[in-house]
């Protein structure tokens, strides 16, 4: 739903995902509620931690938000002032995930449509919202006995969003920046060593099992789980996981690349267990 014509939306109000220039809440009253990714801010679940999934090759591919249920990733791409993106990219989506080999259903949620797929013991739900030249759209992958409960958080999760869209142009379905924040970076650039290290050692990288809930979460906010957040390395990626344009995964002019490659990722190996 777009807002460009609402002003003084506060944080805690659950009317997002919010627009940073509509939003009476400033930046950096967010620190510690908020996991500030440039382009969009994603409140962290209290007990949960924040997760850095590298590609293989050992590039930052996606930032998720650990949870008991599952995981969630937010992400925001580029659109027309025109809404309806999201409405097309959910009939390309249930189609290529049905090509995927996975039990797709449409929803009726919040803001509208969202597609369910399911593979024997997993679920993931794609929930997405259009606003003023942005969509944003909400990843959560789990257990498929924890799906309704994981739903629910995403939903609260994708409510308190935020989304800078900033000026620069970007065609429409372009993923907008991801920037690390200062201490995820360092992380970021402390595993890198590592995981070229292994490799050069021909040792596995060290990895959180897809959905799993990290031992010792911390309770804090987002400065807490930042400081604890976990790096961990992907499978190789496949080209159509880099080349949303000409990718069956999970639509065929994909409006996410990275996250929703890494959920097929995901996708692909519960289907093969």
């Amino acid at each position: 739903m777009a807002r460009d014509d609402e002003n003084d939306l506060t944080i805690g109000s659950a009317q997002g995902p919010y627009d940073i220039e509509a939003l009476a809440t400033p930046p950096e009253d967010l620190e510690n509620s908020h996991l500030d990714l440039g382009s969009v801010l994603v409140p962290v679940v209290e007990g949960g931690q924040v997760t850095v999934e590298m590609s293989a090759e050992h590039q930052p591919e996606a930032v998720y938000l650990v949870t008991p249920h599952g995981r969630i990733s937010v992400s925001a791409f580029a659109a027309p002032k025109s809404p309806g993106l999201w409405r097309e990219v959910v009939t390309e989506l249930a189609g290529s995930l049905r090509d995927e080999g996975a039990q797709v259903a449409i929803e009726d949620g919040h803001w509208g449509r969202e597609v369910v797929a399911t593979v024997p013991g997993a679920a993931h739900r794609f929930v997405g919202v259009d606003g003023p030249r942005w969509m944003v759209r909400c990843i959560a992958s789990g257990p498929d006995d924890s799906a309704d409960e994981l739903g629910r958080l995403a939903r609260a999760v994708l409510a308190e969003s935020v989304v800078r869209r900033g000026t620069d142009p970007h065609p429409p379905r372009d993923a907008l920046p991801i920037v690390l924040p200062p201490v995820l970076a360092e992380q970021v650039a402390a595993a890198q060593e590592q995981m070229q290290a292994e490799q050069s050692a021909e040792q596995p990288e060290s990895s959180v099992p897809p959905g799993g809930q990290p031992a010792d979460a911390p309770a804090g906010g987002a400065i807490d789980q930042l400081a604890s957040a976990t790096v961990y390395g992907e499978e190789p990626a496949s080209p159509s996981d880099d080349e949303p344009d000409r990718d069956v995964d999970p639509d065929p002019e994909d409006e996410a690349p990275r996250s929703s490659g890494s959920a097929m990722q995901r996708f692909r190996r519960n289907r093969r267990q």
